[in-house]
């Protein structure tokens, strides 16, 4: 269980907390196969698809390395204002 007293990251986050998840059920891979494909703990990818822990570039990629998927779909969009 994540600590009440846990503070949101940086906003925005790297990554979409929803795309981690799809990524990973489209992967037929659960919290704990994909956090031992990653070798991280099951609370880290929790975390990472609740959006209370901001997923970093490696991290990202090991994501879309494990579900077989390219980088960009978990990667934040960003805007960039001209």
């Amino acid at each position: 269980m994540a600590s009440p007293h846990r503070k949101r990251p940086k906003d925005p986050l790297d990554h979409e907390p929803e795309a981690v998840t799809y990524v990973r059920e489209k992967a037929g891979l659960t919290k704990t196969a994909l956090a031992q494909m990653c070798g991280v703990t099951v609370s880290l990818i929790s975390e990472i698809e609740r959006g209370t822990r901001n997923a970093t570039p490696e991290m990202i990629a090991k994501i879309a390395r494990a579900t077989n998927c390219p980088v960009v779909i978990i990667e934040r969009k960003r805007v960039v204002a001209l």
